[in-house]
């Protein structure tokens, strides 16, 4: 997955009719490097936005903003050690300081027996729109708190991994502006799953429409309840996802392209 190959999206899909949900785009390359994006690679509208709202690269994928962090305190409901990945023997380690770095977790201020009672951010991906950058997918992972998107502008697919169910069901949505053809603006994620997107290209009579100067992206909002925190958040790992669908390699193949790697 490290490798530098011009590969699109569609390469890895062309040998199977159990498609888990339909290939991404040829602008979506599976195969590049796992760098954090660079805006100024983006085409200048892209740039527009990501400077407008003072965005940053995110390692998710993409670029985000925290915008709102509710001052009120509620006890958290979590517990008081770390996320984990998945395939983790014993995620109760977390609580041993020798299993994880602190620094790595805490924020100022942030105690584990608190959360904030929600949070929000910007949260924006972006196509290859025909230049040299574009960071068009955001890498599977899970929050243990409940997040509602909201979109603001372009078109993507959504993957969910259930990982709470057994055996894991994998569910796949378009979001976008055409809700007469099912496209969602609104949805919901619940903690403990895990999440992937990618960009999609816009559909003529969609969101201004193919041709009005409107860039590839997906644009939206996330608030988290109880509110985000890198303690609460992580990665899926290659072994956690041969784990998850129990060994099927076919699955594993579908998936595996939006599996982080360990940097």
């Amino acid at each position: 997955m490290a490798s530098s190959s011009s590969a699109s999206g569609s390469d890895s899909y062309n040998t199977t009719n159990n498609l888990l949900f339909p290939p991404p785009p040829p602008s979506v390359v599976i195969t590049a490097p796992q760098t954090l994006p660079d805006a100024s690679l983006e085409p200048s509208s892209i740039q527009s936005i990501i400077a407008s709202l003072s965005l940053t690269a995110f390692v998710e994928g993409g670029y985000m903003a925290e915008t709102d962090r509710n001052p009120l305190k509620i006890p958290s409901p979590f517990p008081l050690y770390p996320a984990t990945t998945f395939s983790c023997s014993d995620p109760n380690r977390g609580s041993s300081t020798d299993n994880f770095d602190p620094s790595s977790y805490y924020r100022p201020g942030f105690d584990p027996k608190l959360r904030n009672a929600s949070t929000t951010i910007y949260y924006l991906l972006t196509g290859a729109n025909g230049g040299g950058g574009g960071s068009p997918k955001g890498y599977l992972h899970r929050n243990r708190g409940r997040i509602i998107h909201t979109l603001h502008r372009g078109r993507g697919r959504y993957v969910i991994l259930h990982a709470d169910e057994k055996p894991c069901r994998v569910e796949s949505f378009v979001v976008g502006k055409n809700v007469e053809k099912g496209e969602r603006v609104q949805w919901i994620v619940e903690g403990g799953k895990y999440k992937g997107t990618f960009v999609l290209p816009l559909e003529d009579d969609e969101d201004g429409g193919k041709g009005d100067g409107d860039e590839e992206m997906v644009f939206i909002s996330e608030t988290t309840v109880p509110g985000w925190e890198v303690f609460d958040h992580d990665f899926l790992d290659r072994k956690g996802l041969e784990m998850l669908m129990e060994g099927d390699e076919e699955k594993i193949r579908q998936l595996e392209w939006l599996v982080k790697e360990k940097q």
